[in-house]
């Protein structure tokens, strides 16, 4: 099956402009932007040059030798981007969307965060281009993300704890949109994931393919073949379909993305809005979002603050839809063991967020052949997360 990009503003039935009427003349003037800005030859340049001399790419992919043989079964390679600049795959979208604000004028940036890693990220480029930013993020998330939010405002960063609903990354978002609607003549609002009203979805992963596009040429170059299998957390799905994008139309190659399960399933603490979830419309976008019986949005729930979001980006809605990809789960207990054992086995501290996808990359290597190679998506490092951990496993600091 060939994979073809829709060529309007939605994904088969997913995705959308479902905005304000007062926001519609920002949404079609960001669009109009970017579909030049894509095609434009000095823009491209532009946005290579910050990926390889400020970010740091590519970023490597790593044979994880010791956690291979730990399972016995296929070789576990890591693409590495909690290497880049910032500590995650983030920095790739905001460099993208700060060389688009420049290019339209705004004078103001705004953005909203739920780990941190988006807001710091944010932050840096904005310092870097000397262009104010405020940046919206649950009081929940602010209180067990401290270590970024410490680094937002070094950076310069406004930081705005927003205290109403669940105080989590659906609460900064709306709080985001809010400001947008008040302030779009000169505000850009950088969007952290793949979800948001058209072209956010695409734009964002047309920036973060730069993953993908790399691990493809780094797989081939150390094994002279295509992966067997690619796997990455999903929250939103930014990190996923970046790693996803550049092999949609190579079939022999399955793809997996590792939603979190929180608490289990079987609960109502979880953030797995595919295997739970509703069609509905939120944040300018029709897609999955977990919702009661009255259709209402329901809180998400997981140990890791990136994946703590009711809702899936609709070019994964689509891909589930059609079976392109497999959506899979990992709980609060199986992050956790993950970790750790990364920690112990590699030497390398992962984002609890990364962890989701560990736990699951593991398990299906120990069921695959050793001729055969997976490509987990490192998406970021645990360093932000180290207090989060040490509550869970009653470590006192």
């Amino acid at each position: 099956m060939e994979y073809n990009q829709p060529n309007n503003t939605k994904f088969g039935q997913f995705g959308g402009q479902y905005v304000a009427e007062t926001l519609m003349p920002a949404v079609l003037e960001l669009q109009k932007a970017y579909e030049q800005a894509k095609n434009d030859e000095q823009f491209q340049k532009e946005f290579a040059y910050y990926m390889q001399y400020y970010v740091g790419r590519p970023s490597p992919l790593y044979l994880a030798s010791q956690l291979t043989k730990k399972y016995g079964g296929a070789k576990i390679y890591l693409k590495r981007d909690e290497l880049n600049h910032t500590g995650s795959h983030k920095i790739n979208n905001c460099i993208g969307q700060i060389l688009l604000a420049k290019r339209m004028g705004k004078k103001r940036i705004i953005a909203e965060t739920g780990a941190g890693q988006h807001g710091v990220a944010t932050a840096t480029v904005c310092a870097l281009f000397n262009i104010p930013c405020t940046i919206y993020m649950g009081a929940k998330d602010v209180e067990r993300q401290a270590p970024n939010v410490f680094r937002m405002k070094l950076l310069g960063a406004e930081v705005i704890a927003v205290k109403t609903g669940s105080q989590s990354l659906k609460n900064a978002i709306n709080d985001a949109m809010r400001d947008w609607i008040s302030n779009a003549n000169d505000t850009y609002y950088l969007l952290g994931t793949v979800t948001g009203p058209h072209p956010y979805p695409a734009m964002v992963r047309d920036f973060h393919s730069i993953i993908g596009k790399e691990a493809k040429e780094q797989h081939f170059q150390a094994e002279g073949k295509l992966p067997d299998a690619l796997i990455a957390c999903i929250g939103g799905g930014s990190n996923a379909i970046g790693l996803f994008h550049a092999f949609l139309n190579d079939s022999s190659v399955k793809m997996f993305g590792v939603e979190a399960a929180g608490k289990g399933l079987s609960s109502n603490e979880h953030a797995a809005s595919i295997s739970k979830g509703e069609i509905a419309v939120l944040h300018g976008n029709k897609t999955f979002f977990l919702q009661d019986d009255d259709g209402q949005i329901q809180d998400a729930h997981s140990i890791s603050a990136g994946l703590d979001y009711p809702g899936i980006g609709p070019e994964h809605a689509y891909l589930h839809s059609i079976g392109r990809v497999k959506y899979e789960s990992a709980t609060d207990h199986e992050a956790l063991d993950s970790f750790q054992e990364l920690c112990k086995v590699e030497g390398i501290i992962p984002a609890l967020e990364s962890a989701h996808g560990l736990s699951f990359a593991c398990k299906l290597a120990a069921k695959m052949n050793k001729d055969q190679s997976i490509i987990v998506n490192l998406s970021g490092r645990g360093d932000k997360d180290i207090f989060t951990v040490a509550k869970a496993l009653g470590v006192n600091l």
